[in-house]
């Protein structure tokens, strides 16, 4: 087959290896609009559960992924300046080490990269047997054939900015702290030697409250260093590009049209407050893989197969990134929680974990819930 891949992140990358490897005879080749060695945000964060799809596909991409990556066992949940620890090993790593480690098993098995190419349409790729639209959340592909795609764009109230730090925090660590403007959020988690990604969350009453609608991104950053210097420890929040924005929850009706299948984030996405973008990715390109493997190229079949085998587990993880971030969106009520209670809470966010789950997953945090709930039948 003549696969032609718009868009160099994970999802492409990845499955340009898996079809280039499966079968050197296929021509492959991945189109990036941004430089090779461009990437915007910090550090990537993924579960055992996670990578481990990556490790029983491709070995050598799972090696690669994870030669310099940082584990840790466990999660904090900061409420009222003190810390509830709680059971959960996360694999981090940083984004460009991600994109250069994809890029190098890419070409090991021969997949052509070209960088510092951007489309539009297909107008292209009418050689191609296959045209792979995994160019992001905002996919000029797909908005290109909306009328096709039919996608819904769910933007979220809350606004964001991904920030950097030298500050290395261990635990991946949720940290949240309230001062006279309202109530400011950290998603802040070591991914290297050197540095911690440091995600900054407001809702819009905040945002306005203090000013950052109004104010310049070193403005923005200085304010959220005051916020969290308590967290910092004398440490600087870094930029990249770090403006603030609103995430929105992509879907679409149709995942393919004619040859042109979507991948990623351009066909669908979660959230950074369950970390599950890159592995909804990474899924994805598994997934549009093994459907190949099941129909050949038979290109109808291939793709009406990767729906059907792929649809129900990305609508259920969305379905529940939707509801970690609704938990976000309203944590007026909870904030009164005590510390334990709070952290429970969040354990439970995304209607996917009941008691029972949080006894296995975490038994101390079980008990101290249960110890300050005695008025609940467990």
């Amino acid at each position: 087959m003549k696969i032609a891949i718009i868009g160099g992140g994970p999802a492409g990358l990845f499955f340009a290896y898996l079809m280039k490897h499966d079968n050197p005879g296929h021509d492959v080749r991945v189109y990036e609009r941004d430089p090779e060695h461009a990437t915007y945000g910090w550090g990537l964060v993924f579960s055992d559960f996670a990578l481990s799809f990556v490790r029983n596909v491709a070995p050598d991409v799972y090696a690669a992924l994870t030669r310099n990556e940082i584990v840790f066992p466990s999660v904090a949940v900061v409420h009222r300046s003190h810390a509830v620890t709680m059971s959960h090993t996360f694999h981090r790593l940083g984004r460009l080490e991600m994109l250069m480690a994809l890029h190098e098993q890419c070409r090991r098995v021969g997949v052509a990269l070209e960088f510092d190419r951007k489309f539009d349409d297909v107008a292209g790729f009418s050689d191609c047997d296959l045209i792979v639209a995994a160019d992001g959340a905002n996919s000029a592909i797909r908005s290109r054939y909306k009328e096709q795609f039919q996608p819904s764009l769910d933007e979220r109230p809350n606004f964001l900015a991904w920030f950097g730090t030298t500050r290395l925090f261990e635990p991946l660590s949720l940290i949240f702290r309230q001062n006279r403007d309202g109530l400011v959020i950290a998603h802040t988690y070591q991914y290297s030697a050197t540095h911690s990604t440091f995600l900054v969350e407001v809702d819009p009453s905040t945002f306005r409250n203090s000013g950052l609608d109004r104010m310049s991104e070193t403005q923005s950053l200085r304010y959220c260093e005051q916020v969290f210097a308590e967290d910092l420890q004398g440490h600087e929040l870094l930029s990249n590009k770090s403006s603030w924005f609103r995430y929105t929850i992509v879907k679409n009706q149709q995942w393919y049209h004619d040859n042109i299948v979507l991948l990623g984030d351009a066909l669908r996405t979660g959230h950074p407050s369950v970390g599950s973008g890159t592995r909804l990715a990474l899924q994805d390109s598994i997934a549009l893989f093994e459907a190949y493997k099941a129909r050949g190229s038979d290109l109808p079949e291939l793709l009406a197969e990767f729906v059907r085998t792929r649809r129900p587990g990305s609508d259920s993880l969305q379905h529940a990134a939707i509801k970690s971030t609704e938990w976000y969106e309203n944590l007026g009520p909870k904030l009164c929680l005590d510390p334990v209670s709070f952290a429970y809470d969040y354990l439970r966010r995304t209607g996917r974990v009941e008691h029972a789950d949080v006894r296995k997953r975490d038994p101390q945090l079980a008990a101290e819930f249960e110890r300050l709930h005695p008025e609940l039948r467990f």
